[in-house]
């Protein structure tokens, strides 16, 4: 798979778009913003019916700041936007190829995600994401405890719930999903508090499927709601149900894939203690859900703190320290869908959570979320002539960072 930073032969108003673009003009005019500052942005080249793709320069304190949009037409006939993962919860891969995979033509970076363990010698990092996540109506997981994210500090009253997606409405919205599941036991009802995370709650019981993938669950029951860094539990249990029984019980987080159809349900503190009253047979019914706040269910989602609703950045966002970012927003009731990643060539300026905000709400967004950054910031459009997938933005680390999910926008028009 062909991966040309900064390059794709996509049509030949391509070249025109580039040549505005290095003069520092815009069709139009330069759009004056907020404290002098200036958005200069390309025309728009389209990528696929109903998608088209863009750049834009501004200018911030530090100097200019260069980004990659995505413009996605939701009413577009044989648009629709997905998650891209790399088969299993606890994996990570390249944004190319997760978009080369399922045919995607355009595609962002997606939730920040468990990248390292070095609070917690010997404990493996499991890749998995930090929010809810759903692909093709398929609930993934849930979300880990607000004290367990990675990332920068979140918006004041946000939460790891809080996703951006697109429900059967085919209309994109801010939502937040929250877990509500039930274990049925001879003892009568547990709470289920984690699906598929890679931190529970304190006490909690979480359910563990073979979409979570081989890697070890041990990270599961390290840290604390309030704590990442704290230790892990000595106090846990393992139990595999298999058939709607239980199958084993063990004292300690297991690794290996989860067989299809089986469920381990893991608990740590109380929700250890709880889970050793089960012996082998004993009848057990999982349920689970993700309920969000929408009239209308969505059928995809991924993690993301708001940086903007009703078309005003909100208060409290972060204002010092800026970095090369990854945003996703929403226009026009729902109908349009904005995908950003800035270019982390050096020398390039990042922007502060504060100015992406600003940023968002410039490019057209009226809602938008801020979604992993720095390294992962990665944005890809596929070639309509070679059909290879060319990675757009320069990723800071010289090379795409593999992720744990990504944004796909699909046009079969």
């Amino acid at each position: 798979m062909k991966q040309r930073f900064g390059r794709v032969r996509v049509v030949l108003t391509a070249v025109v778009a580039w040549a505005v673009l290095a003069g520092g003009g815009v069709a139009g005019g330069a759009q004056a913003v907020a404290a002098g500052a200036s958005l200069d942005r390309s025309s728009a080249v389209p990528v696929a019916l109903g998608v088209e793709y863009g750049e834009f320069r501004t200018t911030v304190p530090r100097g200019t700041a260069h980004g990659h949009l995505l413009t996605v037409d939701l009413d577009s006939p044989g648009v629709s936007v997905d998650l891209l993962y790399p088969g299993a919860v606890g994996a990570r891969s390249p944004v190319s190829q997760l978009a080369g995979a399922r045919g995607a033509v355009g595609a962002v970076n997606g939730d920040f995600f468990n990248i390292s363990e070095t609070q917690h010698p010997g404990v493996e990092a499991t890749g998995s994401s930090v929010g809810p996540a759903i692909s093709s109506g398929r609930r993934l997981k849930g979300a880990v405890p607000d004290g367990q994210r990675f990332g920068p500090v979140m918006s004041p009253g946000a939460t790891t719930e809080d996703v951006i997606g697109i429900g059967y409405d085919h209309r994109a919205r801010l939502d937040r999903l929250s877990l509500r599941g039930t274990v049925q036991t001879p003892d009568g009802p547990l709470r289920l508090r984690g699906l598929n995370q890679y931190a529970l709650p304190v006490d909690g019981i979480g359910a563990y499927t073979e979409l979570w993938g081989p890697v070890s669950r041990v990270r599961a029951t390290c840290g604390t709601d309030v704590d990442r860094a704290a230790p892990c539990s000595t106090e846990t249990a393992e139990v595999t149900v298999r058939h709607g029984r239980v199958a084993e019980v063990a004292e300690r987080p297991g690794s290996g894939g989860v067989a299809e159809g089986d469920v381990v349900l893991l608990g740590r503190e109380e929700g250890a203690r709880q889970l050793r009253r089960l012996h082998e047979g004993d009848p057990v019914r999982i349920s689970h859900r993700l309920i969000g706040q929408g009239p209308v269910p969505l059928r995809f989602a991924v993690g993301g703190f708001p940086i903007v609703r009703n078309g005003q950045p909100l208060e409290g966002l972060d204002e010092a320290t800026a970095a090369v970012r990854t945003a996703a927003g929403i226009g026009d009731g729902g109908r349009v869908l904005y995908l950003m990643s800035l270019d982390g060539t050096p020398g390039e300026a990042g922007m502060t959570v504060r100015e992406l905000g600003e940023l968002m709400n410039r490019l057209g967004a009226r809602d938008a979320v801020d979604l992993d950054g720095g390294g992962s910031s990665t944005l890809v459009t596929r070639d309509p002539f070679s059909r290879d997938v060319a990675v757009r933005n320069h990723p800071s680390g010289g090379a795409e960072r593999p992720v744990a999910n990504a944004i796909g926008v699909f046009s079969f028009g």
